[in-house]
C-alpha cells in the first residue's frame, strides 16, 4: 500500500518536532507526557463522538486477550514518554533521540521471534546503516560518565518500552481502525501517565505558563500527525520496518536542534544523516517476509 509509505514518512517528519518541545517545556516529564496525551484526546473527541456507535462496536468485538493487549499497550506508551522525556532533562537532544531510535535492535528481534518474519540481507543492511547513522550524529554530544549517562539509560530503556509497543501494535490494529486504536490507546496511556505524576507528588498544572502552547503542540504535531499516523500505517507496514524509518527522526532532532538550541553539526551528523536515509530507503524497497501474521 504505497499511501501507507508516504504517510509513515510524513509521521517521520512530524515526530521530529517532539524533542524540540520537550526541551523548551519547563515542567516535569510526567506532567509534560500527561498534557501531551490529553490534549491529543481532546482534540478526538468531537470526531470520536460522530463516530461513537462505530467505535464501540469495534471495541466490543475485541476479546479479553486483544482488550488486555490493548491496555498494555498503553502501559508501555506511556512508560515510554515518561523515560524519554525524563532522558532530556540529563542528556542532550541528539543523544536521547539517537538512542530512543535504536528501536530496530529489539523489533527486528521480537519480529522473528513473534511473528516468524523473515528478515532478508538489504533490510538488515538498511537497519545497520540506520543504526550507525544514527550513533554518528549523536557521536559529538554523548557523554559516557555522570548524569549524561543516566539519561542515555533513561532513552535506551524508552527504546525497548516503544519497541514492545509497535509490535503489540502490529498485533492489535489489524482488529480496530485507526481512530478507535488510538483513542482507546491514548486514553489509557493519559490515565497511567497522570498516576505516574501523582505517585511523584508533582503538581497537575504546567510548571511555567506558556508550557500549555507546548503540551498542544505536542499533542498536535508529534502525536496526532506523527503517532497516530504510525498508528494507522502499522496494519501493512511491520514494526521492523516502521522502527527503521522512525530513525529518520533523528536527522530531523538534530537539524532543529542546531537551529533553535545552537546545538552543534559535525561532520559525522551529516554523514550519519545520509547513512540513515539509505537505511530506510532499504528497509523500505526490501521488507521482511512474514511467515505467520
Amino acid at each position: 500500500m504505497p499511501i501507507a509509505y508516504v504517510a509513515m514518512l510524513l509521521g517521520v517528519v512530524f515526530i521530529s518536532t517532539s524533542a524540540i518541545w520537550v526541551r523548551l517545556s519547563g515542567s516535569p516529564p510526567a506532567v509534560t507526557a500527561a498534557y501531551r496525551l490529553l490534549f491529543t484526546v481532546m482534540l478526538m473527541l468531537p470526531y470520536a463522538f460522530l463516530r461513537r456507535k462505530s467505535l464501540i462496536s469495534q471495541w466490543k468485538t475485541l476479546s479479553p486477550l486483544d482488550v488486555r493487549w490493548l491496555a498494555v499497550s498503553g502501559v508501555l506508551l506511556a512508560v515510554h514518554f515518561d523515560l524519554w522525556f525524563w532522558s532530556l532533562d540529563y542528556t542532550s537532544v541528539a543523544s536521547s533521540v539517537v538512542l530512543v531510535t535504536l528501536q530496530p535492535l529489539f523489533t527486528f528481534a521480537g519480529g522473528m521471534i513473534f511473528f516468524r518474519e523473515r528478515l532478508n540481507v538489504r533490510m538488515w543492511l538498511g537497519g545497520a546503516s540506520a543504526i550507525l547513522g544514527s550513533v554518528l550524529i549523536g557521536w559529538g554530544d554523548f557523554a559516557f560518565g555522570g548524569m549524561a549517562l543516566f539519561g542515555d539509560a533513561l532513552a535506551l530503556l524508552a527504546a525497548l518500552f516503544v519497541s514492545l509497543y509497535w509490535m503489540i501494535g502490529q498485533r492489535v490494529r489489524v482488529r480496530l481502525d485507526a481512530t478507535a486504536y488510538t483513542f482507546a490507546l491514548y486514553t489509557v496511556a493519559t490515565v497511567v501517565l497522570f498516576a505516574l505524576a501523582l505517585a511523584r507528588g508533582e503538581r497537575l498544572y504546567a510548571y511555567v505558563p506558556h508550557d500549555w502552547l507546548y503540551f498542544v503542540a505536542l499533542a498536535v504535531f508529534p502525536t496526532l500527525l506523527g503517532h497516530s499516523l504510525f498508528n494507522w500505517v502499522i496494519r501493512w507496514i511491520p514494526a521492523s520496518t516502521l522502527s527503521v524509518a522512525i530513525l529518520g527522526e533523528a536527522v530531523g532532532s538534530a537539524l532543529l536542534a542546531y537551529m533553535l538550541f545552537g546545538e552543534t553539526l559535525h561532520l559525522g551528523q551529516w554523514v550519519g544523516g545520509t547513512m540513515i536515509l539509505i537505511g530506510i530507503a532499504l528497509a523500505i524497497r526490501h521488507p521482511p517476509q512474514i511467515a505467520s501474521r
